[in-house]
């Protein structure tokens, strides 16, 4: 059975973002790139376990279970007709405006809306989703978004009841009192074989009595909200009529475009266009600017990497790569070695306007940096989560957690190996401390250069730190990791002790965005965008890697792989290595692995930040338990090695003249 075409609180917040997508969304006929089981992002983010443990602060509750809207507001209903009562997940529908509900407390002729979110709350904050000069905070502003449209709603089917509204968010100040509370909330499959959270029969009062979620009013904001004017003078009221208006009947608001446009999800591939689907973002702009197919293959202000001035350019009808000049990106030197931010965005627009493949390479900038380098070199990746559940007493909500490392060394004569590795994944086990341990063990034996990859491996190696000095007398070796920890990074700006390592890890994120752009990359930085751009472009990478050099017993040792080639050709272009890996997951799809490989598809990690969860909370088999953990330590093992490879890369440029 069909449900109708009702605006709900997840259609509001898309026509929020763009008032035309709701015309594109829930169509075959425009593919919608982003993740299509909402399971697995919440998984991630902790929400279903969050959304559990909030139900068992109000005992005694109904839950609508069905997803059938009309069952679902049947039940809602007759339950409504108490005088006193709790529901979880009630439907509540005014026309065709459709909500549900976390939690609803009807008590008389009072209701009280609590929205339930796993994000994390600054209970000490006396203002916390304002500004200091006027308006919501953009952090904020979708969740009080979400509740004001479900209190819109609630208020016009019960006019005369009096309404508060809260959020219950993540305490991120409190200690958590008992043991395991994470391993309470596990992952099962109902009748239907759809997943759903079970929670343990352990679950204990102490569990309950110490509550890691926090109640939140947001009356305020609701108020705010509601009595706010649109851009264009809409009330509140005026744009949820547009929108359900529009989506009930199927029509499509006019767009506008914008910098919006850049993480629009129904921009489709050129094969899905070749297979007659329709791509969302095409038909917005070439309404709005008149393009017809030849105008879509230049590339626009949308693809500059870490622009800030795109809408202004839209604006002044500056769109094109070729309708840009030096001026309009301000381009200037800074006062560090190597291309400058805008310098490197102008190499990029400069580059496509003349369809230029030529790879940038500044030797002699990237020599300075080599010629400080200390071999052998070490290459490092770590694999970690932020879990909503503390793991154990006297930890907090989303604390940093490090349950994987990979470990390369490059040695002074060339030769390669896959010096270490650290993997635990094991259920409801704080594995911090040993983690660093074992770091310490893989880079304390030489004073050789260490690399990472972007800035996560540093901040973590800071948030370890604090962990250590909030428990030393607990930890026989405080003050030895501690010294190890501070002489490979350097303290974050809102640290309160700030350090500079002898060893502190070299960057090679830095390095690319300074010294090298290929404009195959497309501005990306992201390595997993670096590594086979590099791999096409470097015949010295493809000679080498074209045989099965690496693995267990050959010359290059790995600890996960055997008889391994890198190099797999289509047609003239390299495959992207990542695509060769053995896939994570047997019940995810295609589309959704690829989505969880994209860095900055979640917020909050990635393909590994999936299996560690899927790990920690799933049911499963030795068996599966096994070949997952074995998934992770190649994906990690690669995360390194494609460092060394671009490294190898750097090495064979060094030797040509690019510049």
């Amino acid at each position: 059975m069909t449900n109708p075409r009702y605006l709900t609180k997840s259609r509001y917040k898309l026509g929020k973002e763009c008032p035309t997508k709701l015309y594109y969304t829930g169509k075959k006929e425009y593919p919608d790139s982003k993740m299509d089981d909402p399971f697995m992002e919440a998984l991630a983010e902790g929400g279903y376990q969050i959304g559990e443990l909030a139900k068992h602060y109000f005992p005694d509750g109904h839950d609508i279970t069905t997803l059938n809207h009309k069952e679902a507001e049947e039940q809602t209903n007759e339950l409504l007709k108490q005088d006193k009562v709790i529901i979880y997940e009630p439907a509540i529908r005014f026309n065709n405006l459709f909500i549900r509900i976390d939690i609803l407390i009807k008590n008389g002729n009072h209701f009280d809306l609590i929205e339930v979110k796993a994000k994390s709350f600054d209970s000490t904050d006396k203002s916390p989703f304002f500004g200091k000069k006027s308006g919501l905070l953009s952090k904020w502003s979708s969740y009080l978004h979400d509740v004001a449209f479900q209190s819109y709603v609630l208020e016009k089917v019960f006019p005369d009841a009096s309404i508060n509204n809260f959020l219950m968010l993540v305490d991120k100040h409190v200690i958590c009192a008992t043991d395991g509370l994470n391993q309470k909330f596990r992952i099962a499959r109902d009748e239907n074989n759809r997943k759903g959270i079970t929670v343990s029969q352990t679950l204990t009062d102490d569990d309950l009595a110490h509550k890691i979620l926090i109640q939140v009013a947001v009356d305020d904001a609701v108020n705010y909200i509601h009595q706010e004017k649109q851009g264009d003078g809409k009330s509140f009221e005026d744009v949820v009529n547009q929108l359900s208006t529009n989506y009930k009947a199927d029509n499509k608001i006019p767009p506008s475009i914008g910098s919006k446009c850049k993480k629009c999800e129904f921009i489709c591939s050129l094969e899905d266009e070749a297979s007659e689907l329709n791509n969302g973002f095409k038909e917005c702009w070439a309404k709005c600017l008149n393009w017809k197919d030849d105008d879509f293959k230049e590339s626009t202000v949308l693809n500059i990497s870490n622009y800030r001035s795109t809408d202004k350019m839209i604006k002044e009808g500056k769109i094109k790569f070729s309708d840009l000049s030096k001026d309009d990106l301000k381009v200037k030197k800074d006062n560090k070695p190597g291309l400058s931010n805008s310098q490197r965005q102008w190499l990029q627009v400069e580059m496509g306007i003349n369809n230029s493949t030529d790879v940038y390479f500044d030797r002699d900038g990237m020599k300075a940096e080599m010629d400080s380098w200390v071999f052998p070199l070490h290459f490092i990746d770590f694999e970690t989560s932020m879990m909503a559940l503390p793991f154990t007493s006297g930890r907090k909500p989303y604390e940093g957690i490090a349950f994987q490392f990979s470990h390369h060394i490059y040695h002074k004569y060339g030769n390669i190996e896959h010096k270490s590795q650290y993997l635990n994944a094991k259920r409801g086990i704080f594995p911090n401390f040993d983690f660093i341990r074992a770091l310490k063990n893989s880079l304390e034996n030489d004073n050789g250069t260490i690399f990472r990859y972007a800035d996560h491996e540093n901040s973590f190696l800071n948030i370890i730190y604090r962990q250590i000095q909030e428990a030393p007398d607990e930890i026989p070796d405080a003050k030895e990791l501690s010294d190890f920890i501070k002489s490979i990074s350097h303290s974050t700006q809102s640290s309160s002790e700030q350090w500079c390592g002898d060893r502190d890890m070299v960057d090679m994120l830095k390095l690319v965005k300074r010294y090298y752009y290929d404009p195959a990359t497309n501005g990306s930085n992201s390595i997993k965008d670096v590594l086979p751009a590099i791999l096409n472009s470097s015949v010295f990478l493809q000679k080498k890697y074209s045989q099965p050099i690496y693995g267990k017993n050959n010359t290059i040792k790995s600890q996960n792989f055997e008889d391994w080639t890198w190099i797999e050709m289509n047609g003239d272009s390299v495959v992207n290595p990542y695509k060769n890996l053995p896939k994570l997951f047997q019940d995810v799809s295609d589309k959704n692995i690829s989505l969880l490989t994209d860095e900055d598809e979640l917020a909050n990690g990635g393909a590994a930040l999936m299996a560690y969860a899927k790990l920690q909370f799933e049911d499963m088999s030795d068996y599966e338990r096994q070949e997952l953990e074995k998934g992770l330590l190649k994906y990690c093992e690669l995360d390194t090695f494609a460092m060394v490879i671009i490294y190898e890369a750097w090495v064979d440029m060094q030797k040509q003249s690019f510049c």
